[in-house]
C-alpha cells in the first residue's frame, strides 16, 4: 500500500502545483493575448487560446529538454 499512497501524493501535489500555476498566468495576462481566437455572440461565447497554447508548449517543451540533458 505504501506505493499507492506516494502515487496518490504525487498526483496531488502535480495537481496543486497546476493550479497554482493557472493561477498565476491569469494575473500576469496570459490566455488575452493577441491572436487567442474570440468570437462574441448574445448569449454565446467561444474562445480557443492558440497563441496561448503555442507559448505554452514551447516554454513546456524547453524545460522538457533542460530536464532530460
Amino acid at each position: 500500500m505504501g506505493g499507492v499512497g506516494r502515487v496518490l501524493m504525487v498526483v496531488g501535489g502535480t495537481i496543486f502545483v497546476l493550479g497554482l500555476v493557472l493561477s498565476l498566468f491569469g494575473r500576469a495576462g496570459l490566455g488575452r493575448l493577441p491572436g487567442d481566437i474570440v468570437v462574441q455572440r448574445p448569449g454565446f461565447t467561444f474562445y480557443f487560446p492558440i497563441v496561448t497554447s503555442i507559448l505554452l508548449s514551447l516554454l513546456l517543451t524547453g524545460i522538457l529538454w533542460l530536464l532530460r540533458r
